[in-house]
């Protein structure tokens, strides 16, 4: 099938589901009130409470949220078709995905822009919330430790991308105090942003930047993620409008200027989808395709920590409630037109069927490489330019998600830990820089206590990254399904999202149970079982509170 059919196909539904679909949620569900006094104004603090213009809080929102998971999870997916992967992008996107997190911010900003951890003990019980919050911790744990290895591992292979990568920091450095100190117009200062960003990607290729195997005793890699946590801890105590809203903002439109050079190279070349569209000959040691199809790709239909970014950082910037539509839900349209680019190129991007099974030899194989290789085949043959510089725009395309992720990241672990201070009344917690350096310290302590000298400790535990992601997501649906009940209002449009995932998350739970006994992996057996029953735990809590709140709305109606 030629993927410029598929490509039209998932634009043209995803559009759908924004024009039509995501207004009559926000209109009849959650019924965004232009009027709300927003936290963003009623605790601005000119650090994590800053009223934002809706299209930079976008970017964030959109850069924050993507990272490199819907690149690699719908490009690793691949391997039992591209049909499936295609469906579960696109109608995860409409009905799953954008549901989930402009929910997310709207429960967040209805709470004082709490995370959804710390409003559960209003909304659920504080015993679902003390479960809750060591699950979110867990999970931005893992992200933060594995996103530094994956930034370091695309720097030491694409000395190219260096330059780029860190010249992206000082550039939204610039573009902040244009916007905020400068007031010059967002459209000026946008073109710049760009145009400096992809006058670097030109640059990168000229002065590659290789990081030596080792330094001073230390590997290459691990000087690379202790430089990315340094940097992080940095920018997470920064006020967001100086760094990472800018950032965010400027990488936001860089990735859609790259989706359009990606989306018109399809366009121009018409590549086949060399990939199969169903795959009945999956290597051996593939496993079944449900439950993990939808556990694979969490980012690109729904993910949990769409969640953690919505009620951690949006929620702290949104200017009026009725931007949530926008901001939320299409920064999710826009996550799900990035999988279903990396769907394309990892399906299309192949001289032909024998070179893409040679990529797929095993469950697992693809991912980014897949991305960045394919990719580079589509826009060279299609545009003329050579496979190198279109694998460095590539390959900077995915290092700036996975980095933007990564400090957004941080800054949420931060909040986690104020948060915590808070409940507990440990005053030197509540505070910025204590919190921050007990994030990065339990960070570097799992990739490098647990990884050894390579800092790679995060890979460890990354097996468990999908369900537990699927679980958060989840349990985000129950929040926001708890709250619809308590407000009277329809709740079909959040239950059945959320039992589907449940169940799909428990059983891939239960799963990997057996994989990790095979395997001899008793440390991630363990970790598994406790897991487990904290999803088992909190759906409970839930499912009591929802009783609850439905007992007591049918009260107040009689």
């Amino acid at each position: 099938m030629s993927a410029v059919i598929v490509l039209l196909t998932g634009l043209v539904l995803m559009a759908l589901g924004y024009f039509i679909y995501s207004k009559f949620i926000a209109e009849k569900i959650f019924r965004l009130d232009p009027n709300f006094r927003t936290p963003a104004h009623e605790l601005e603090d000119g650090i994590d409470f800053v009223p934002t213009n809706k299209y930079v809080l976008w970017g964030h929102h959109f850069t924050s949220v993507a990272g490199a998971a819907p690149i690699v999870g719908p490009a690793i997916a691949v391997i039992w078709g591209w049909a499936p992967a295609f469906a579960w992008v696109v109608f995860g996107t409409i009905f799953f995905a954008g549901v989930h997190d402009a929910g997310a911010i709207w429960a967040s900003i209805r709470n004082k822009a709490r995370s959804v951890g710390s409003l559960t003990g209003d909304v659920v019980g504080k015993r679902a919330r003390s479960i809750f919050m060591i699950v979110i911790f867990l999970l931005l744990l893992m992200v933060n430790a594995v996103f530094a290895v994956v930034i370091a591992n695309l720097m030491m292979s694409f000395p190219s991308a260096v330059v780029p990568v860190w010249g992206a920091i000082l550039v939204a450095l610039v573009v902040g105090q244009l916007i905020y100190r400068r007031k010059i117009g967002l459209i000026t200062v946008s073109v710049v942003g760009v145009a400096a960003l992809y006058g670097l990607i030109l640059l990168g290729p000229s002065v590659p930047v290789q990081m030596p195997a080792e330094v001073a005793g230390v590997s290459g890699n691990a000087v690379w993620i202790l430089l990315l946590f340094l940097y992080a801890g940095i920018a997470s105590v920064l006020p967001v409008w100086m760094l990472l809203q800018p950032r965010d903002y400027i990488n936001g439109l860089q990735l859609f200027v790259g989706l359009l050079i990606l989306y018109g190279a399809i366009l121009v070349l018409n590549p086949s989808m060399i990939a199969p569209m169903f795959n009945d000959n999956v290597p051996a040691g593939t496993p079944s395709i449900i439950p993990l199809l939808f556990v694979t790709i969490a980012c690109g239909a729904i993910s949990g920590f769409h969640g953690l970014v919505s009620s951690g950082t949006t929620s702290k910037q949104l200017n009026r409630e009725t931007d949530t539509r926008f901001v939320g839900y299409f920064g999710a349209v826009g996550e799900g037109m990035l999988a279903l680019a990396a769907i394309l190129v990892a399906s299309a991007g192949f001289a032909s069927l024998a070179d893409w099974q040679a990529m797929y030899s095993a469950f697992g194989q693809g991912g980014v490489t897949a991305f960045v290789q394919g990719g580079a085949f589509i826009i060279s043959n299609a545009l003329g330019v050579s496979e190198v510089l279109a694998a460095t725009m590539l390959t900077v395309m995915a290092a700036l998600f996975a980095g933007t992720t990564m400090d957004t990241g941080l800054r949420l672990q931060r909040y986690i830990f104020q948060e915590w201070g808070d409940i507990y009344n440990i005053e030197w917690m509540k505070k910025g820089v204590p919190a921050t350096i007990l994030a990065i310290a339990s960070c570097l302590l799992l990739a490098f206590g647990a990884g050894g000298a390579d800092g790679s400790g995060g890979m460890l535990i990354w097996p468990l990254f999908g369900t537990t992601n699927q679980l958060l997501a989840g349990l985000t649906l129950l929040v926001i399904t708890v709250m619809l009940v308590h407000l009277r209002r329809p709740i079909k449009y959040t239950l059945v999202p959320l039992c589907f995932v449940l169940v799909m998350t428990v059983i891939a739970l239960v799963l990997q149970l057996r994989t990790f006994y095979e395997q001899g992996n008793y440390f991630l057996l363990i970790l598994d079982v406790v897991v487990l029953i904290a999803s088992i735990l909190v759906t409970m809590e839930c499912v009591s509170a929802l009783k609850r709140h439905r007992a007591l709305a049918a009260q107040n109606q009689l």
